[in-house]
């Protein structure tokens, strides 16, 4: 999987922010937004003070959709959600009637079975047509969110048409299954884009599961980062507490601030978080290039709260690694663009062939999974053709003619500790052995493909990015390409799925066979994915 020492990772929070970087996303340390809509969510839900003096009266308002007439149900809603519902649907162009009537096409109702629907007729003496529609509210608000009807599914239908007419003595109503595909515990059996519709939860579980990493206690981080993944995955947004029935990796724990969330539009627990003062400074501490948790714990029991107050204090000793994430701080917490990672691309490549002219470079991470931005860039090497000795090579030429260049601004290299024979490890966030460097490059501004960046450059001509190159032999170069693109989750799923469910061993090194006793060979991430029974998941789908 992608070696990313959490030393390395930082940045602050945003909510809000349209693309998530998993560990690596920036955030403001602020509540959760609250969506209007999302207020308007079934549950079970906390007694609030009623207003008084509210007129359950309307204002005309123009209808758009006049083959639709609703009836929101009052029973087990109440009088004041009711009017909210009714004057938002009406504002979105609806004709919602404040009393049932025989023009009444379609019932929304919530929290409540069909069954209960049928009941309230035959109380209220109403003969419904056997065309009525049964729905429930979550129906009505995704037509709110689209602006207009949106298809009636299994979903959304507490009783099929057919189960009901206007005889006075229905019988006991079942709401009709849905038919949704089994969702797998595993991140390398979903398909995960980047188009997340549940930011408002996958964003909360992700800060709580950094807390927890902050605090090292693996089990709950890990609740919270597999929950996350799992609802990254969904093609729908959750509405309502039933929208989470069969999907797996939602303990209590989680399911209780997902019904929070929905009610209120935040999680007192995040909120919690983000207000906490060893939180804050840890998430401060370990933006710093080279700061890891114990550094953190150690400057935090000193009493800092600044990087201002930790620079200046002169009985503090910094490392080589750690002087230069001071240093060049302000580039490194900045995210890198696309356009800046395709330029470092160019740059590597540049470097690499002067010596082997035949070998690949590929750029892995967040990049190769569809990301526009993110906090470095990785490149992995590979070349068919070298010898042992010319690979080992490889990376200190590059970092000498850099240096002569003037373009290698920090260098810490990794001597190769790979060996073939050993078997993978049976760690899922174990690092790999091959040969790497872990570097702040350079970037000229004018390398950059990026007409925006010309009138921003104002004195400074460069940039300070952060670059990790991996060189690994040709024959590992799928396993090695696998692990580096990530994402962290989905590599952890991956190793957890052949170990588990396959009795093999995956690394970044090689995939074991533990019942043949064999390593199994593979020249491409496809033949390692078929080794495993799995279907292939191409890099933009492993957002996990």
């Amino acid at each position: 999987m992608t070696s990313k020492p959490f030393m390395r990772e930082g940045g602050r929070f945003s909510l809000t922010s349209g693309d998530t970087t998993g560990w690596h996303s920036q955030r403001q340390q602020q509540p959760l937004p609250m969506d209007p809509l999302q207020t308007a969510h079934s549950g079970p839900r906390k007694k609030r003070p009623r207003q008084t003096g509210a007129s359950t009266a309307s204002m005309p308002q123009d209808v758009k959709f006049r083959d639709l007439v609703l009836f929101i149900l009052e029973k087990k809603m109440g009088t004041t959600r009711r009017t909210f519902l009714m004057e938002l649907a009406r504002r979105k162009g609806f004709r919602v009637e404040n009393e049932f009537s025989d023009s009444v096409t379609h019932i929304v109702a919530e929290n409540n079975s069909g069954a209960d629907v049928l009941e309230w007729l035959q109380v209220q003496k109403i003969k419904a047509s056997s065309q009525l529609e049964v729905l429930d509210v979550s129906w009505l608000i995704e037509c709110m969110r689209a602006g207009k009807p949106v298809e009636m599914t299994g979903k959304h239908q507490l009783v099929a048409r057919s189960n009901y007419s206007a005889s006075p003595n229905p019988g006991p109503q079942t709401t009709p299954p849905l038919t949704v595909p089994k969702i797998s515990q595993y991140a390398c059996q979903r398909r995960t884009t980047l188009n997340n519709c549940n930011h408002i939860f996958t964003d909360a579980f992700e800060i709580l599961a950094e807390n927890y990493e902050f605090r090292e206690n693996e089990g709950c981080a890990v609740t919270f980062m597999r929950a996350a993944s799992v609802l990254k995955s969904l093609p729908f947004t959750i509405i309502t507490m039933r929208d989470t029935e069969g999907i797996p990796c939602l303990g209590d724990k989680v399911k209780c601030i997902i019904e929070e969330i929905i009610e209120d539009g935040e999680s007192s627990e995040v909120k919690a978080v983000l207000n906490d003062e060893r939180y804050k400074s840890f998430k401060l501490f370990t933006s710093v290039f080279g700061v890891g948790l114990k550094t953190s714990e150690k400057w935090f029991r000193m009493g800092f709260r600044t990087l201002s107050k930790i620079r200046s204090d002169k009985s503090l000793t910094f490392t080589r690694m750690q002087r230069a994430g001071f240093h060049y701080y302000e580039d490194l917490v900045s995210c890198v663009t696309r356009a800046e990672a395709e330029a470092v691309g160019v740059l590597v490549k540049e470097a690499v062939w002067a010596f082997l002219p035949d070998a690949f470079v590929t750029m892995t991470g967040g990049f190769r999974r569809g990301k526009k931005i993110g906090h470095d860039v990785d490149f992995l090497i590979t070349s068919p053709g070298s010898t042992e000795e010319e690979e080992q090579q490889l990376l200190h030429k590059v970092m000498n003619l850099w240096e002569k260049k003037g373009l290698l601004l920090y260098c810490d290299l990794v001597e190769s500790t790979f060996e073939k024979l050993k078997l993978p490890s049976r760690k899922v966030d174990a690092l790999d052995h091959f040969q790497k460097c872990f570097l702040i490059l350079k970037l000229p501004h004018h390398r950059v493909v990026d007409s925006e960046k010309s009138s921003q450059q104002e004195e400074k001509t460069w940039k300070a990015i952060r670059v990790d190159l991996v060189m690994c032999p040709y024959e590992r170069r799928a396993f090695a390409l696998l692990g580096w693109t990530g994402s962290r989750q989905f590599e952890r799923d991956l190793r957890r799925y052949a170990t588990h469910e396959r009795r093999m061993m995956l690394d970044n090194h090689g995939l074991w066979d533990k019942t043949k006793r064999i390593f199994l060979k593979a020249e491409s991430e496809e033949e390692i994915f078929a080794h495993l029974g799995l279907d292939y998941i191409e890099p933009w789908e492993r957002n996990a």
